[in-house]
C-alpha cells in the first residue's frame, strides 16, 4: 500500500461508484442474516432480544426521531452509554443520516468529559440511565447541548433536571421506513477521543470509508476469523474506538451479537457466555483476569467460548497459557489505537510459523502483539528515521499508515502525519521475519538506567506470571546515580501470600540482574478510563522513592 499519487494518464474504471456507507452494513445484515439475534443487557430492564432485521428498522426509527429533534447532516450527536442494543442502533442511525456520533467515555474525569463535549459541539446527548447524575452535574458546563435523551423505556424513564426525553417513546412515534440519504464515503462518521496522551483529549474523526474497510478486513481469517456460526460478545466498550469495530464486523459476517451492558464482572460474563453460546469475545486484560478468577473459584468451564482477543496492554503469558491449557480457549493479542480505528495487528499464526511447531506458534502469539494485516503498513525506525532490521530484536519507533489511520486530529491546525503519510504511534517496537510486531514499550514508559534501556512491559509480563500476582506495573523512578531505576508495584489476588524476595528471585531467572527492580511495592494498581495501567499516577506517587 502506498500513498496515492495523482496521474493524469490513468484510465477511469467502469464499475459502479457506490460509496462505502456504514448503514449498508446493517442493511445487508437485515437482508442476508435478518433472523440472527442481537441480545442485550440493559440498565434496570430485562434482557432485550431482537434480530438484525428488527435492529435495521429500529435504526430507521431512531434516525427519524433524531431528525425531529433537529439533527442534520454533519452535526455531532453525543452518547454516554454502555454496550447495549440501543447504543448499537445509534452507531447506524446517526451515521446513516450523515451526522457524526461522538461516543464519550464516561469513565473520564468530569473536566475531560466537559472538554470533549464542548470541543465536539453536539446539540443532542443520548445517555444511559446510569449517567443521569453525571449529566445533571455537568449540564451547566455544556455549551452546545440543548436536548437530552435517556436510552430507556418509559417504565424506568426519569426526566431529571435536564428534562430528558424517553428514547423508546421517541422511537414509537416513528415508522422506521426511512429513505436513507446517500453519504459521501469520506464524510465523518464517528468522533472518538483519545485520553492516552498528555494534555486535553484529542478527537479522531473516522470516515465511512475507513469504518467499512476496517470492518471488512477485521473479519478475515488473518484477523478475527468470523463465520456465521460465531456468537460475538464485545467486552471492549462501544464508547472506546467503536469497540474495536466489532459492531460492524459481526453483522457483516452474520454473527449473533451479545451485548453485556456495563456488567463485565466474571459471573455476569459467564452467565451470558453459557446462556447465549458465546464463541468469541474481546477486551482488556483486567476483564479476563476477573473472568479467570471466577472460573477458578467456581470450577466452571467457559462453555462454547473458543477465542479471546485481548488488547489495551500486553497480555500476561500466564493468562494465555491458563486459558488454553485449562479451558481450551485460544488467546490472541491485538494492538491498535484510537488513531487506527483501532485494528493495527493481531496475533494469528501462519504456515511458516506452524512449520516450527506448536511451541513456536504459542511463543509468537503470546509474546507479540500481532502480525501484519492488509490495510495497515508498519515501519520501525531508529533515531535517524532509518528502518531497523526485521529480526525481532532491533527496536525503534513504530510508524503506521493506511486507509483507517488518522491524518489529522479534529480541529487541529496541522496534519498528525509526516510528508509520506506515516503516523508516529509513540510506541517502541520490533518486527520479525514472519511479520510479527512486538511492543517493547511506550516511548514515555521505557526506562533508561545507566545508559541502558529497560522494557517495563517485559518486566511486568515476568512478574505477573508469579503465583498470586494479579497485576504488575513497572515504572521508571528518578535515581541520583543511574538516572532512572525500575520500581515494581504489585497487586495480588485476595488471600494470596506473596513476598518481594520471592518475586524478585523468580524474575532473576529471566532477566539480567541490572534490570531487576530495586524495590517492590504492594498496593492497588491504578487503571485509566480505558482499563490500562495508569503509570502517570504511579510515577507521581513514587517520584521520591529513590531520592
Amino acid at each position: 500500500m502506498t500513498t496515492p499519487a495523482t496521474s493524469p494518464a490513468t484510465l477511469p474504471g467502469l464499475m459502479q461508484p457506490a460509496p462505502l456507507q456504514i448503514i449498508d452494513i446493517l442493511r445487508f445484515a437485515a437482508t442476508a442474516h435478518g433472523s440472527v439475534e442481537v441480545v442485550s443487557r440493559l440498565i434496570d430492564e430485562p434482557i432485550a432480544r431482537s434480530t438484525y432485521a428488527e435492529e435495521f428498522r429500529r435504526a430507521g426509527q431512531a434516525a427519524g426521531a433524531l431528525v425531529r429533534l433537529g439533527a442534520r447532516s454533519g452535526d455531532r450527536i453525543a452518547s454516554l452509554a454502555w454496550n447495549t442494543h440501543r447504543h448499537f442502533e445509534l452507531f447506524y442511525a446517526v451515521t446513516g443520516l450523515g451526522a457524526v456520533l461522538n461516543t464519550v467515555n464516561p469513565r473520564l474525569f468530569d473536566e475531560q468529559i466537559v472538554f470533549i463535549l464542548n470541543h465536539a459541539e453536539p446539540d443532542i446527548l443520548l445517555f444511559d440511565k446510569t449517567f443521569l447524575p453525571l449529566v445533571e452535574r455537568l449540564a451547566p458546563q455544556m455549551k452546545t447541548v440543548t436536548k437530552f435523551v435517556m436510552l430507556c423505556d418509559r417504565t424506568v424513564h426519569e426526566v431529571g433536571a435536564v428534562g430528558a426525553l424517553c428514547y423508546e417513546d421517541l422511537l414509537e412515534a416513528e415508522h422506521g421506513d426511512l429513505t436513507w440519504p446517500v453519504v459521501d464515503e469520506n464524510a465523518g462518521a464517528f468522533l472518538c477521543y483519545t485520553s492516552g496522551t498528555t494534555g486535553d483529549p484529542k478527537g479522531v474523526l473516522y470516515s465511512h470509508r475507513a469504518v467499512v474497510l476496517h470492518a471488512m478486513a477485521s473479519g478475515l481469517s488473518s484477523a478475527f476469523g468470523f463465520t456465521a456460526f460465531d456468537v460475538v460478545m464485545p467486552c471492549s466498550s462501544l464508547f472506546h474506538a467503536t469497540a474495536w469495530g466489532l459492531p460492524f464486523a459481526a453483522p457483516i459476517n452474520g454473527c449473533k451479537l451479545v451485548l453485556p451492558c456495563e456488567r463485565m464482572d466474571g459471573a455476569s460474563l459467564q452467565e451470558l457466555i453459557l446462556s447465549e453460546g458465546v464463541t468469541f469475545s474481546g477486551g482488556v486484560p483486567t476483564i479476563w483476569t476477573m473472568y479467570l478468577e471466577h472460573l477458578e473459584r467456581t470450577g466452571q468451564a467457559p462453555g462454547q467460548l473458543k477465542r479471546l482477543v485481548i488488547g489495551g496492554s500486553a497480555v500476561p503469558r500466564a493468562m494465555a497459557e491458563k486459558f488454553k491449557k485449562t479451558h481450551g480457549v485460544q488467546v490472541l493479542q491485538i494492538w491498535g489505537m484510537t488513531e487506527t480505528a483501532p485494528l493495527g495487528v493481531i496475533a494469528t499464526p501462519t504456515p511458516a510459523l506452524a512449520a516450527l511447531g506448536e511451541e513456536a506458534i504459542d511463543e509468537a502469539i503470546w509474546t507479540r502483539q500481532g502480525r501484519l494485516q492488509f490495510g495497515i503498513e508498519l515501519r520501525v525506525v531508529d533515531d535517524q528515521g532509518n528502518d531497523v532490521p526485521r529480526d525481532g530484536e532491533s527496536s525503534g519507533a513504530l510508524l503506521v499508515r493506511g486507509p483507517w489511520t488518522i491524518r489529522r486530529y479534529f480541529r487541529a491546525p496541522a496534519d498528525a502525519v509526516n510528508a509520506e503519510g506515516w503516523f508516529d504511534t509513540g510506541d517502541i517496537a520490533t518486527l520479525d521475519q514472519f511479520g510479527f510486531m512486538r511492543i517493547t514499550d511506550r516511548k514515555k514508559d521505557v526506562i533508561k538506567s545507566g545508559g541502558e534501556w529497560i522494557s517495563s512491559i517485559d518486566l511486568e509480563n515476568i512478574a505477573v506470571a508469579y503465583p498470586g500476582v494479579k497485576i504488575a506495573a513497572v515504572v521508571g523512578i528518578p535515581h541520583p546515580k543511574w538516572e532512572e531505576r525500575p520500581l515494581l508495584v504489585l497487586e495480588t489476588h485476595p488471600g494470596a501470600e506473596v513476598d518481594a524476595a520471592s518475586v524478585l528471585a523468580h524474575m532473576a531467572e529471566h532477566i539480567a540482574k541490572w534490570q531487576l527492580p530495586d524495590q517492590v511495592v504492594f498496593d492497588a494498581v491504578p487503571l485509566t478510563a480505558t482499563g490500562k495501567i495508569d503509570k502517570k499516577t504511579l510515577r507521581r506517587a513514587y517520584a521520591d522513592r529513590y531520592s
